[in-house]
C-alpha cells in the first residue's frame, strides 16, 4: 500500500497560482507569439494547465532529460542527455518545468536553447527551492517558494513514478519546512533573455 502524500499545495491553491502565471505572461507577451517548451515527464500537466491560462499565440515542444552513468578516461560520471532541442531562432521561448532544485538540468537545457539564437528565454516553473540550488539560475515566473521535500502529485512522482495523477502537490516526508511556502509571483531580477530581446 503507497502512503498518503500530505497535502502541501491544494488542487484550489495550484490552480489559483497557475491562473496568474498564465495572466502574467499573457501580459508580458501582449501581441507576439511565444514558443513554450515543456520539460517532461514532471511537467508535462503543469505545462498543459499553463498553456491554457495564456491568451497568446502559443506553440509548445517537448523536450526529455535524462540522466546517464558514462565513463571517460577511468572516472565515472553522471550527465544529462537531452532530446534534440527545437529550432528557435528569433522566437520568444518559455521553458517549462515543475520543479526547479538544484538548477543543474535546467540550467544546461535553457545554454542549449540559446545556442538556438531565441529571441527571448524565460523560465517558468511550479516551484520554486532556491536553498537548494548549485548553480546561479532564477526563474521568471513561478507558482511557490519552499523545499522539495519529496514532493509528488501534479505531475510529480516518486522513485517508482507513482503519484502524478493526483490532483493536488504534496509530500512524501513530514516535515517543518514542507509547510514553507505559500509565496509566489514574478522574478524580475532572473531573466534570462538572447542578446536583441526586447
Amino acid at each position: 500500500m503507497k502512503a498518503e502524500p500530505r497535502v502541501v499545495y491544494s488542487k484550489s491553491r495550484v490552480a489559483a497560482r497557475v491562473a496568474a502565471m498564465g495572466r502574467a505572461i499573457s501580459r508580458d507577451y501582449a501581441r507576439q507569439d511565444l514558443d513554450v517548451v515543456i520539460l517532461i515527464e514532471n511537467a508535462f500537466i503543469f505545462g498543459a494547465d499553463l498553456v491554457r491560462s495564456i491568451a497568446v499565440p502559443v506553440a509548445c515542444h517537448f523536450v526529455r532529460a535524462e540522466l546517464r552513468d558514462i565513463e571517460m578516461s577511468g572516472y565515472a560520471r553522471r550527465e544529462v542527455f537531452f532530446s534534440r532541442s527545437p529550432a528557435l531562432k528569433g522566437r520568444n521561448v518559455l521553458l517549462v518545468d515543475a520543479l526547479l532544485r538544484t538548477g543543474v538540468t535546467l540550467d544546461f537545457l535553457a545554454k542549449r536553447l540559446q545556442e538556438t539564437l531565441p529571441r527571448s528565454l524565460r523560465i517558468a516553473v511550479l516551484i520554486n527551492a532556491p536553498s537548494e540550488r548549485r548553480v546561479d539560475l532564477g526563474p521568471d515566473y513561478f507558482g511557490f517558494v519552499g523545499a522539495s521535500n519529496q514532493l509528488v502529485g501534479y505531475g510529480l512522482a516518486d522513485r517508482q513514478g507513482h503519484y502524478r495523477n493526483l490532483g493536488f502537490v504534496g509530500s512524501l516526508k513530514d516535515s517543518p519546512s514542507s509547510r514553507r511556502g505559500a509565496r509566489g509571483g514574478k522574478d524580475t531580477r532572473a531573466r534570462r533573455r538572447a542578446s536583441g530581446s526586447r
